[in-house]
Parts: C-alpha cells; structure tokens; sequence
C-alpha cells in the first residue's frame, strides 16, 4: 500500500474535494468526505478533524455553505444533552455555470484566438468549476482548425496592456492575409516594409475581433487596427500622444459612442446620416447602431432613422441591407452606395 500522505495536506485536500465534488445541488457529508480523503488521497482520519479543518477553511475566509441539525441525546447521566451536526458542506463558486459557459462560448466563437490556445483556455475555464459541470458541456466540439491564425496575439494583447497602463508607445509590423493564407507585411508604394508608431488608448472586442483603438502618430485623428494582424510589437520608451491632441477624442474616449459609430471598426470621420428603414429590421438597426439614435416620420411600415457613423462603415452596412433601407442623406453617401451598386450589377450581367 502507498505511503499516507503528509497530515498537513489535509486541509488542502478538503479544500480540493469540495473544489471538485460539491456545488448548490451535490453536498457532502463529513463522513462523505472522510471516505473521499481515504479512497482517493490515501489520507486516514476522522469526522471530527475533518469538521475542525471545514471550520478553519471558513476562517480562512473560503464561502462554504453547509446545514445545521439538532441532535437530543442521553450523556451518562441521564439527562438530554444538545448537540447541532453539520452537513451537507458545499463551495459557492465565484462563477455560476451559466457564467462559465457564456465565457466558454465566447472562446469558442472568437475569431481570432489560435486554435491550440483557444483549446487551452476552454480546459482552464471548466476546471473553475466541478466534475459535474465537466460533463455537461463535454459535448461541445470546438470550431475546426481551418481560420488562419497568429501565435503572437497573446503576447501584442499583454505589451499593449502594458503600454496603456505606462502612457506609453508601440511599434509593430501590420499585415495582411495573402492566397497562400500567410500574414504578410503590409509595404509602401516603393515596397519598403512599413513601421507603425503608435499611440495606444483602449483594446475592445467586437464582431468577434479585438480592435486598437489608438493614433497612428503621423496624424492627428483616431485609428482602428486588428490585433490578430499585429506582429512584431516592441514597447517604446517615448510617451504616448494625449488623447487631448487627437481629433475626435479630445474629451475623451466615449467607448459605447465609438463602436456604435464605427460598425467595422474603419477608421475616418463619423457623420450624420439618414436612412428609410422596413420597420421589420428596428432589432437589427438597434443592435448595430445601439440606442443613441433617432427615430422619425413613422409610418405603419417605415421609419426614418438618423444616426452619428462612419462613412464608410455605414456603406457596407446599406449594401449588406439594400433590401431593407434606404439612405437619403448625405447625397455624397447616397450617390457613392449607388455606385457600388451600379459595379456589382455588372460584375453579374451576362
């Protein structure tokens, strides 16, 4: 027979049982986790230690839950004597099930996380909770393996906290995806590889990417770059440009305004635009657009809509709902979604 393990482990291996057994709807007993201690870490002991060392877990400031029950007995005297029996020990989990699976899936269907890494950190997220809740999302299968991906995202996503928090600049290589599915450096008209000085300011996630929001240093106005696209980043000594000094965050950086502005995350100035929207598609108008919108002219089937955007996100937008909106103004908007129409149109004629 192996060797008893060490006595001070014990409370670690308490801790570890109801880490892996115990939640809301699977209790144990003291006697249940006396026979757990003995059969699988090969640890002898009694009730009584094992209560002594719940009680000094709960000290610890661990959030167990456990049930009281009075037991009437006869001591040696004869008389009734009280005693209250704890049972029924479980762990309050700093996550709920739900909540690891929301985080689970959001790993899952992110479009931009490595494969292998994405598979690591499904593993780390079930072990935050039990066996039990192992078993109900092992069916789950991943996303194949065929979105080309870029090994260096965790590290650009930990310089760029870095360089946020310390007011500081980066540099990296930006790149593009070409047919042989490869990152490939994105170079200047005379084929000279292009550096990326910038001044970084948030990292947000939308449409499934991570986006930079920051100031490409040669200009003035805000950038949006993918960090899946980011290679060979390098924390600079020089400090960041003050928001203050870039158009359209001098007051600051409204996050919630910014995304609902920039759908695609292009960057460029936003402008007022108004459009005739099917009152079929208010969910989706509301979803991209979000609340801070205004609704006009309402009729049983229509409604004009008036929102802050880029140009040339809202472009995209129209032609990918042609068949549900019109845009009305600007006329500079208006007359350049009418030519992309007129191009694809020929692009399907004969």
């Amino acid at each position: 027979m192996c060797a008893m393990q060490p006595k001070k482990l014990l409370i670690m291996n308490i801790l570890d049982i109801l880490k892996k057994y115990t939640d809301e709807n699977h209790r144990l007993s003291q006697k249940e986790i006396e026979e757990i201690l003995l059969n699988e870490y090969e640890m002898k002991t009694d009730r009584k230690t094992v209560k002594r060392n719940l009680m000094n877990l709960i000290e610890f400031g661990y959030d167990l839950e456990y049930s009281e029950s009075l037991r009437v007995y006869k001591n040696k005297d004869g008389k009734d004597e009280k005693s209250y029996i704890l049972s029924d020990f479980y762990l309050n989990r700093e996550f709920s099930d739900s909540e690891l699976r929301l985080l689970i899936d959001s790993v899952l269907f992110s479009k931009h996380i490595p494969y292998s890494q994405c598979k690591e950190l499904v593993e780390k997220l079930e072990g935050l909770s039990n066996i039990y809740f192992k078993s109900k999302v092992k069916h789950i299968c991943n996303l194949p393996d065929n979105q080309p991906s870029n090994s260096q995202l965790f590290y650009t996503i930990e310089i760029l906290d870095e360089a946020i928090s310390k007011g500081r600049q980066v540099s990296f290589t930006y790149n593009h995806f070409d047919i042989d599915k490869k990152l490939h450096p994105n170079t200047t008209s005379d084929g000279v590889q292009r550096k990326y000085i910038i001044n970084p300011y948030q990292i947000v996630a939308t449409n499934g990417r991570y986006y930079l929001i920051c100031n490409y240093d040669k200009y003035d106005d805000v950038s949006n770059y993918r960090l899946d696209r980011i290679t060979d980043i390098k924390l600079l000594d020089t400090p960041a440009k003050s928001k203050r000094k870039v158009k359209g965050i001098e007051n600051g950086l409204d996050l919630p305004k910014h995304l609902a502005e920039n759908l695609y995350m292009f960057s460029g100035e936003s402008v007022v635009v108004k459009f005739i929207a099917k009152r079929y598609i208010l969910n989706d108008v509301i979803d991209w657009f979000g609340k801070d919108i205004k609704f006009s002219d309402a009729t049983d089937d229509e409604v004009t809509v008036t929102v802050k955007v880029n140009q040339i996100a809202m472009k995209m937008w129209a032609l990918k709902y042609s068949r549900h909106i019109r845009v009305i103004s600007p006329q500079s908007l208006v007359d350049k979604i009418k030519e992309d129409i007129k191009f694809a149109m020929k692009n399907y004629e004969g």
